[in-house]
């Protein structure tokens, strides 16, 4: 495929239903509602269910909620059919006006900025789950959540798999298991059906740790090699992966890891980037044996191989950069071992 050259093509690439989406979708009954639309995800996610609505011949609403703060993203939201709803989540008052939908996506919650802050991100991730089950008892919920719940696991197994154990390292990765739990809680007793999703790291090319990896080299910053293995996967696969997932909602609720099929290890991505942007490479530290690792071989048994390869990514993201191609400046700390974000 040919290099990604403009925002516009990107969010169209992000977007672009998959033929699982377009059939999942035709079959849907009702409604979405995808709560914390805001943020990196939620637009191109919201989009690709606007699509997949529109190619069905179905005019089910697509309603994107958030607090849709600085940004263009309610009004990329808007110019695509898309409806939007400014909300604070956390509010009971605005979280209940909501309009009632058969579907919900939930995405809202907290990493970054979490130490120093550790009570608001429990209160995101663990005390508004309950409040959205409240709220939506009757609908189908697919919820994101994160491989960190995991904890560090070894490389050489490959990655964590769903009925592993979560021994979650700090309080993000805590709060984050809180919300698997508090969701669970309720789908048992409103019988809620639901898909919890344990995301392993969605990637596009203005984020991502591959973006990480490859400004890094591309401004000649030593590459940290601690955290030395990684999962990465394009964010429209993720995308299509969570739309798709409404076909599989389950009381109580069923886990999916959602994350590349490659197991990607940095020293070798960094000096792939070295390659093409004709750079030498330096490194400090050495590759611990353990890091944040899912194995998803279940989704891809249930949703098909990913659109995106690793080696695509990484030849679009280097294109990207050597263009001076926009980026978000949300570095995803990928190399923190402490689970302190």
């Amino acid at each position: 495929m040919h290099p990604i050259t403009t925002v516009d093509e990107l969010e169209d690439r992000l977007s672009e239903p998959t033929p699982g989406v377009l059939e999942a979708l035709a079959r849907l009954d009702g409604d979405l509602v995808v709560l914390g639309a805001g943020g990196k995800m939620g637009p191109s996610l919201a989009r690709m269910a606007r699509r997949a609505f529109d190619a069905a011949g179905t005019r089910h609403r697509v309603i994107a909620a958030s607090r849709f703060g600085a940004g263009q993203a309610e009004a990329y939201l808007r110019a695509h059919d898309i409806e939007t709803i400014r909300c604070d989540l956390l509010d009971p008052e605005q979280l209940r006006q909501l309009p009632e939908a058969s579907n919900v996506i939930f995405m809202a919650g907290r990493k970054f900025g979490s130490t120093g802050q550790e009570a608001l991100t429990w209160a995101m991730n663990a005390y508004l789950p309950g409040m959205v089950c409240q709220k939506f008892r009757h609908s189908r919920i697919v919820a994101f959540s994160t491989g960190n719940v995991y904890g560090l696991t070894p490389v050489a197994l490959g990655g964590s798999v769903e009925d592993d154990l979560p021994r979650p390292i700090g309080e993000y990765a805590m709060s984050a298991l809180g919300r698997e739990r508090i969701f669970e809680h309720f789908s048992r007793q409103y019988g809620i059906p639901l898909v919890l999703l344990r995301l392993n790291y969605a990637t596009e090319l203005r984020y991502g740790v591959l973006v990480d990896v490859a400004r890094r080299v591309f401004t000649d910053q030593p590459i940290d090699l601690e955290m030395g293995h990684l999962n990465a996967i394009w964010q429209g696969d993720a995308n299509a992966a969570a739309l798709q997932a409404f076909t599989l909602t389950a009381c109580p609720p069923r886990v999916l890891n959602i994350a590349g099929p490659e197991l990607l290890g940095v020293r070798r991505l960094a000096e792939q980037f070295g390659r093409l942007f004709g750079k030498n490479v330096s490194f400090r530290g050495s590759e611990a044996s353990e890091a944040f690792l899912s194995n998803a071989q279940a989704a891809h048994r249930h949703f098909g191989k990913a659109r995106v390869s690793a080696v695509q990514m990484v030849e679009w993201i280097a294109a990207w950069v050597q263009a001076g191609g926009e980026h978000l400046d949300k570095p995803t700390q990928f190399e923190v071992r402490d689970g302190s974000y």
